[in-house]
């Protein structure tokens, strides 16, 4: 079945703690459905990443283990006891042995697990895609394809053709599937698990060995046959030929028949996860304290200086990089935040929105549309680009977030739809090539950095496209080209460490020094030259 992307599950969001999307938010979800698939009791895992790939250098730093120990003990991902997972992994006697190794993967976060408790060994192997959105590709070594947004029951049998006809007399779902490996399983996709009496009556069945049932992880969920209204930018003009909807409007239009959730439920979601992010600003904003990180809470200095007419003068435009470090500081010391489009780029949009809207007292109602404006966009980038920096570098984490902040302002200014999609393209061509080179696998620096260029290039844009500056490349095709660059960018300069400032002869006595537990204070990492 075709998918495809949701604002709430793929662009904003989720609702977590932890330095990357990618990697925490998107590990705990598969942790969480391997939980399910045990029957909630693990009490050995194997875990093997490729060398090759971009857990082999960061499934330590940015949160992998993390979140992939979290789920495994079921836990959300805004969890308040994720920084302490190792000892709750330990206190649940849960053993594991992670193995970097050849294991032929052919996505840079793929996830090769062997499950084991004292009546069953299951294997899985997933990957991250960017965002905290996951795949499932290989149970018991039959290829599957499961996103987490379905209730997904699992049949497992000798000899499965007359059990497909019986659960597709008995049982209304998505979508059954015969999957071969090991293991011969079928795969029911639906809106709910298989009834209390189908259930029973299969493992009467001679030929059914038993039956496992994983819940989805994303908030918003699939069906079959689904519609959207549009899912290019020239495919949404078309579509507006007649309506002449703002783009606020037609983000909500679209989310509204993805998930088959009302206009109003949609608004109301956004409203949400607006007064989390503002939440987090106002957090940030009183001082930031966590041991394993590289930068300290910068962001209070700022509003002291700023406050103190110290800084060169522009209101709007130091509100939004008071803000996005703000945002920033909260997420590298465990806080809540939301991924938007990812955990590491979680500062630019929110730093961008609040910040004009508190500098411009605008009203939540005019904060909530903008970033419903800002959502569509980033639906085109994950239809057909991607928000992962393992696969496009920073270009896909905070490009895609300058590019969707962008047009959220030109809404926040009540610009026309043209000027909002001028700006989006503006600002995602100005990020092309943006490499991913985070210094000692922590998501701070120069993360920071480019959030916060991220805001400021989006503010550049949405003016110049209020303006009606001539941005020449349309968004579809700017989009297009993301792809194509984030393909030939090499796999040093994408995640891995292995790259760019990660590899100069400071970043690495920074790195030594967080290896040898040296936290006394941000400030001893940094000599002036």
């Amino acid at each position: 079945m075709k998918t495809y992307p949701s604002i709430f599950n793929d662009v904003i969001g989720p609702v977590m703690r932890g330095p990357s999307s990618s990697h925490c938010a998107a590990s705990l979800r598969i942790g969480r459905m391997c939980l399910d698939l045990m029957d909630r009791d693990i009490e050995d895992v194997y875990i093997e990443f490729d060398p090759n790939g971009s857990l082999a250098t960061t499934h330590k730093g940015q949160g992998s283990d993390m979140g992939l120990f979290g789920g495994f003990m079921g836990w959300e991902a805004d969890e308040k006891r994720l920084p302490n997972y190792l000892q709750a992994i330990d206190e649940a006697g849960i053993k594991i042995k992670i193995d970097i190794h050849p294991i032929g993967a052919t996505h840079p976060n793929t996830y090769k697990l062997t499950l084991k408790n004292a009546k069953e060994t299951r294997e899985v192997t997933a990957i991250s895609t960017g965002g905290g959105m996951i795949e499932v590709i290989e149970i018991d070594g039959a290829a599957v394809s499961m996103a987490g947004d379905y209730f997904q029951t699992l049949v497992y049998c000798k000899s499965p053709n007359t059990i497909v006809s019986h659960i597709g007399q008995a049982f209304v779902c998505d979508e059954i599937v015969l999957r071969n490996g090991r293991s011969s399983f079928i795969e029911i996709k639906s809106n709910q698990f298989i009834t209390a009496e189908l259930e029973a009556s299969l493992l009467e069945m001679e030929e059914v060995l038993f039956i496992k049932k994983i819940k989805p992880v994303l908030p918003i969920m699939a069906r079959k046959n689904i519609k959207v209204p549009f899912i290019t930018c020239n495919e949404m003009l078309d579509y507006n030929t007649d309506k002449h909807l703002e783009l606020w409007e037609l983000a909500v239009a679209y989310e509204s028949m993805r998930g088959n959730i009302s206009e109003e439920l949609v608004f109301e979601h956004m409203r949400s996860i607006l007064k989390i992010m503002r939440n987090a600003i106002e957090l940030g904003l009183q001082g930031t304290k966590y041991a394993d990180r590289i930068l300290g809470p910068q962001s209070v200095t700022f509003q002291e200086r700023m406050d103190g007419k110290k800084l060169v003068e522009g209101d709007v435009l130091n509100q939004v990089i008071l803000y996005t470090s703000a945002m920033m500081e909260v997420k590298s010391s465990m806080g809540v935040i939301v991924a938007a489009p990812t955990a590491g780029s979680c500062g630019a949009l929110p730093g961008a929105i609040i910040g004009i809207g508190k500098t411009l007292e605008l009203t939540e109602d005019d904060m909530v549309k903008a970033m419903l404006a800002a959502g569509i966009i980033g639906v085109f980038i994950a239809a057909h680009a991607t928000f992962a920096a393992e696969v496009g570098g920073c270009m896909a984490e905070c490009g895609s977030g300058s590019g969707m902040a962008a047009a959220g302002i030109v809404s926040l200014k009540k610009g026309t739809l043209d000027q909002s999609l001028s700006a989006a393209s503006m600002a995602l061509q100005s990020c092309l090539g943006m490499i991913c080179d985070m210094i000692a696998d922590r998501v701070e620096a120069p993360c920071l950095n480019r959030n916060v260029m991220a805001a400021t290039n989006a503010i550049s844009c949405a003016n110049m496209a209020l303006s009606d500056y001539n941005h020449l490349i349309p968004l579809d095709e700017v989009v297009e080209t993301m792809k194509r660059v984030g393909d030939a960018l090499p796999n040093e300069l994408c995640c891995t460490g292995l790259g760019g400032l990660a590899i100069t002869k400071t970043a690495k006595e920074i790195e030594a020094k967080l290896a040898n537990g040296e936290r006394t204070s941000h400030k001893t990492f940094f000599k002036v030259c």
